[in-house]
């Protein structure tokens, strides 16, 4: 490949990286804002009933499709890259296949194991409500992952990104709306019954699911739509595929199928984890004498509350990693190493420009925040920031450097490295419960640990295969001294403020906008971005000429 098509092909990934990202932004950021209406909804209780059938159905989901998207766009791009269109196709129905089955399965399993899931193994009984509603969405969401799969493999995420978009946004209507009046009609069933409180909590977390089959449905809508308008063009290319040798369908299936495994399985441990988590806590709790109801709620505050803050910025390394696993695919069965090594540099430069400075904000910021978007004054979220916002920087790193991992053809390098990393973990957790009676906060340090070996095992294996250096200054050192003045200025800007004005809400906005300017203002200056690589994103002419106009370039 020539200089210039590389530097396309890297300008393109770059493109296609920010768009995902953005997309999950936006989603995340909507996700925030219906979550405090529903949080206020459902309470604390509620948010563990429906985070507990959220922990069933992520690994419901992982095991039916959630490596689908992934596997697909990387057999379509390789494809298509040779010009076999047909097997191209090829891929995608029989992913298609794959997803109906397995979607269809789990589905069913979720919904008629749901009092064994929710009731014996996690000790939440009252979320098997919200785990049958939800449990029609793993088989939409299925069909859905190979429609997203599939044009990625074409290098567009628009599509993918805007039915993100639109999922998310009727998710959210549909969720607080449902919340609110299953809350009311489970107050009512719970007062018959002799346990208002958890009836409503349980019908509310029911209401808040069914938001996101809701929002399921309209995703594939659009998707078949998007696909609808596609099929003329399309054809056109499967009319000028002449090549002579096709693959079988047995062929793709098999070549599926190795393809989803090793991704399945890391993304299974990740999951399992969470699922270890909730069973040690809750088990252990329970054994050391705490109150259920005490238990529930520090569940709640962790699940529906600490990860929500902290998913927002990791959710911009998934997309990351979604988008460039076709790309560098693409280079490294070409052999070429150093358009791997760029990419690769590339993507983890872009990741923690915004991972560092959202750990630091969360830290400072971690009580204001939580009052801000959940109305809770309580210290345990903000204890929970303090531990735990470097998970942000590691939970982004491991997730990205999964993806690139498996980007240059190392599907097993992920798994091993997570179940070593889940090992140590779980001793962690349960020593930190046993002997030092750290209750929720052992799970949030338990958490870090987690992260950390990830990123440190998965750093040693792209070092080994690419050869790959970063350039530290810029991709850490920059960050973190920038964040650093960042955090501080925050802090005196949120305390000063709300020493005159005495307003959470303004004081909070106010001190998140000035340390976003601080932010990019010292990055900038210390040169952690450059005019070239600006230009690279997208609208990178506005974001540079609004830069200068402001004298930060």
């Amino acid at each position: 490949m020539s200089n210039k098509a590389a530097r396309k092909s890297d300008t393109n990934f770059i493109i296609q990286g920010s768009i995902l990202a953005i997309a999950s932004i936006i989603s995340r950021v909507v996700g925030l804002l219906y979550r405090m209406p529903l949080t206020a909804i459902i309470g604390k209780m509620g948010n563990d009933n429906y985070s507990t059938a959220y922990s069933i159905y992520n690994i419901m989901l992982i095991i039916s499709s959630y490596s689908l998207p992934l596997a697909v766009s990387k057999l379509v791009s390789a494809r298509m890259g040779t010009g076999h269109t047909k097997d191209a196709l090829k891929v995608f129905k029989t992913a298609m296949v794959i997803a109906v089955v397995a979607g269809g399965v789990c589905s069913l399993l979720m919904f008629f194991g749901a009092d064994f899931f929710g009731g014996t193994l996690l000790k939440t009984p009252m979320s098997v409500i919200a785990l049958k509603v939800l449990a029609p969405t793993v088989f939409v969401v299925a069909i859905l992952g190979v429609f997203r799969g599939f044009f990625q493999g074409l290098n567009t995420m628009m599509p993918s990104a805007f039915s993100q978009i639109c999922e998310q946004i009727l998710n959210a209507v549909v969720s607080v709306v449902a919340a609110y009046m299953l809350f009311s009609y489970g107050k009512r069933v719970g007062a018959v019954l002799g346990d208002a409180e958890s009836y409503a909590s349980a019908y509310g977390a029911a209401g808040g699911t069914l938001g996101t089959l809701m929002g399921a449905i309209l995703a594939l809508i659009v998707m078949l739509v998007i696909y609808s308008a596609y099929r003329k063009r399309f054809k056109r290319k499967l009319v000028r595929d002449h090549s002579r040798k096709q693959e079988s369908y047995k062929e793709i299936f098999r070549v599926l199928l190795l393809t989803i495994i090793p991704v399945l399985l890391s993304t299974v441990v990740y999951s399992v984890s969470a699922l270890i988590d909730q069973g040690v806590f809750k088990n252990i709790a329970h054994l050391q004498g705490y109150d259920p109801k005490t238990i529930s709620q520090w569940w709640g505050v962790y699940n529906g509350q600490f990860m929500v803050l902290t998913n927002v910025p990791i959710s911009i390394a998934s997309a990351l990693a979604a988008s460039c696993v076709p790309s560098l695919s693409s280079a490294y069965f070409a052999g070429e190493q150093n358009r791997v090594n760029r990419q690769i540099n590339l993507a983890t430069r872009f990741i923690m420009v915004i991972a560092i400075p959202s750990a630091v904000g969360m830290a400072v910021l971690g009580k204001p925040l939580n009052m801000l978007l959940f109305g809770d004054p309580d210290n345990t979220t903000m204890y929970m920031m303090l531990l735990g916002s470097v998970s942000i920087v590691l939970f982004a790193l491991s997730t990205l450097t999964n993806g690139l991992l498996q980007g240059i053809d190392k599907m097993k390098t992920p798994v091993v490295n997570a179940v070593v990393a889940i090992l140590v973990h779980v001793i962690v957790l349960i020593v930190l419960m046993e002997f030092f009676d750290l209750n929720i906060y052992a799970v949030v340090i338990a958490n870090n640990i987690y992260g950390l070996c990830v990123c440190i095992l998965n750093d040693i294996a792209i070092k080994k295969y690419t050869n790959a250096s970063q350039n530290i200054e810029k991709t850490y050192i920059i960050p973190i001294i920038s964040s650093a003045v960042m955090g501080v200025c925050v802090f005196v800007l949120y305390k000063l403020c709300y020493s005159i004005l005495q307003s959470n809400v303004v004081s909070t906005l106010f001190s998140v906008i000035i340390g976003v300017a601080v932010y990019l203002v010292l990055l900038l200056k210390m040169k952690g971005l450059t005019e070239s690589e600006l230009m690279h994103m997208p609208k990178g002419a506005t974001i540079v000429r609004l830069c200068k106009k402001f004298h930060m370039l």
